[in-house]
């Protein structure tokens, strides 16, 4: 067996290209739903190596290419879903689209390789290791918010353990999650010691450890006074456009949000859970084929009938945005919003929230003059595009707290959750996953948990179609609906933490990080030899 383990190295160095590749498929497997941790791991380890083992800075930008488009394509394999739901392309393009992605993503990996090589190269694998983990820290970073950012899935997120643990996640507060990435690489680098002078125990010892880590438990934290109705209304993602669905909708909506008479609480709807135009002043050919049969104040005197007169919901809708046209007639159409509305148990709108970080070919077209013409639309319903609003805000709902609101995808930017200057008592991320496929729910809420452990603060998912949850500050979740079920969830949002090392320096701790792996593993052999010197 042991024999055969020790080919492995020669193969790969014979065929370098297919073992990226299949490097990187396997340490995709790490991520939900499948989160294979220990495999993601083992095929962190044999990456490095890799890198280490190349000729040249660009065989290793190669190799870290490679790797990277293999592991981000199949990780990112629910994007090929959304295209399932887009009546205007061939669904056979998602596939393509999902590889076609990757080869942009995989520059940031390859970046990373080149740049440790370059920097670390004639040093040992552990002082390597140390480098790597800095440089992909760094890039991990940039692609968080180059060309508006895609920052799914991070490395770190093999780390954070299952439903009632974070894991190593737990890190999450002195780190950040892109540090927790490099945190992960150097996990990986332990596995490469040599063994034989370590000897096996002290290598099953340290297994054992990790894995106690990753799965042992810890207590929620306390409940707040603040009570909840968090529902998930099952609306398919067929049906979420169609006119005639939308009563049906509603009284979904309502049988699982009542009895809200008598009751002090938040109520909690997704995105895409209202239909209805709930701001004055559009044209009249706007507020048809709604609910409410064409007027703004009756669709909002229902909600707050619904909701009852101590409620306050927070609600996903779509806003629209208007400008006068030369010589007068009916406002032009120019632009529409990805919004939370507020509303009282009367109908009154007290905030608002405008989705800021937009998912690119889904609320906005990139390249639209070129793309346009190619036959390349959005995947959401309409041609109007959706325009960004000015990011992390607190509400004060009174004695319903501060709410912070993140829409959807926006959950996933470390370090743009929440207004630092007026800190939230909560989190709520209203999600439409129903075009997410299978790897999408559970990966998209993985995320949601790093961040409520990254800021110390609880997380309250309601989706349409599944997973929704509520997410203590320790990223444990306390209650949660499957996918596919029509349900709600009560009870009593989790008590925020105090604000953490991240919540407070943010990036510039993630790029401090960096900088020390770095420094150490330029440094490390020195300070060793100098030891052995002494010694």
């Amino acid at each position: 067996m042991l024999e055969r383990l020790a080919a492995v190295p020669a193969l790969a160095q014979r065929r370098p290209a297919l073992a990226a590749i299949a490097l990187g498929l396997v340490g995709a497997c790490a991520y939900p739903p499948l989160h294979l941790w220990p495999l993601g791991l083992a095929a962190l380890a044999g990456f490095v190596w890799l890198i280490h083992s190349a000729t040249s800075w660009k065989s290793a930008a190669w190799r870290g290419w490679l790797f990277g488009w293999a592991h981000l394509t199949l990780a990112n394999n629910w994007i090929a879903t959304a295209f399932t739901h887009q009546a205007k392309m061939p669904e056979f393009l998602g596939w393509l689209a999902v590889p076609l992605l990757g080869i942009y993503l995989a520059v940031y990996p390859a970046l990373a390789a080149a740049a440790a090589h370059g920097l670390a190269k004639k040093r040992p694998l552990h002082s390597f290791g140390l480098v790597l983990a800095g440089t992909w820290i760094v890039t991990e970073w940039l692609r968080s918010w180059v060309f508006t950012g895609y920052p799914w899935p991070p490395l770190g997120l093999m780390l954070l353990g299952g439903w009632d643990t974070p894991g190593i996640a737990i890190l999450l507060p002195w780190t950040g999650t892109y540090a927790l990435s490099g945190i992960t690489m150097l996990v990986a680098v332990s596995f490469l010691i040599d063994w034989r002078k370590w000897r096996l125990a002290g290598l099953a010892a340290s297994a054992v450890v990790l894995t106690t880590l990753m799965l042992f438990p810890i207590a929620s934290t306390p409940d707040s006074k603040l009570r909840y109705t968090l529902v998930q209304p099952l609306i398919p993602q067929s049906e979420i456009n169609d006119p005639s669905k939308f009563e049906e909708q509603f009284s979904r909506l309502n049988r699982l949000t009542a009895p809200g008479r008598g009751q002090s609480r938040i109520v909690l709807w997704p995105e895409s859970a209202v239909p209805d135009f709930l701001e004055d002043g559009y044209p009249e050919a706007y507020y048809y084929e709604t609910t409410a049969g064409g007027d703004p104040k009756l669709a909002r005197r229902r909600i707050g009938a619904v909701i009852g007169p101590q409620s306050t919901l927070l609600a996903g809708v779509v806003n629209l945005n208007f400008k006068p046209r030369k010589g007068g007639g009916t406002p032009q159409l120019v632009s529409a919003r990805n919004s939370v509305m507020v509303l009282d148990g009367t109908g009154k709108i007290l905030a608002g929230y405008d989705k800021a970080h937009l998912v690119p070919y889904g609320e906005y077209l990139p390249l639209r003059p070129l793309l346009e013409p190619l036959g390349i639309s959005r995947l959401v319903a309409g041609s109007i595009e959706y325009v960004p609003g000015p990011g992390p805000r607190t509400i004060d709902l009174g004695e319903h707290g501060k709410a912070g609101v993140m829409i959807c995808y926006e959950i996933v930017f470390s370090g743009h959750v929440a207004d630092r200057a007026n800190r939230p008592d909560y989190i709520f991320n209203p999600s439409n996953d129903g075009w997410f496929g299978l790897w999408g729910p559970p990966q998209h809420l993985a995320q949601a948990r790093m961040r409520a452990i990254e800021e110390g603060l609880p997380v309250l998912r309601s989706t349409t179609t599944g997973i929704s949850a509520v997410i203590d500050a320790n990223g444990v979740v306390e209650a949660s609906i499957a996918s596919g079920k029509a349900d709600k969830l009560e009870g009593f949002v989790p008590a925020a933490k105090g604000p953490t090392l991240f919540g407070r320096w943010g990036h510039a701790l993630t790029l401090a990080w960096a900088a020390l792996f770095i420094a150490l593993g330029l440094a490390l052999p020195r300070v060793l030899a100098l030891v052995r010197a002494r010694g």
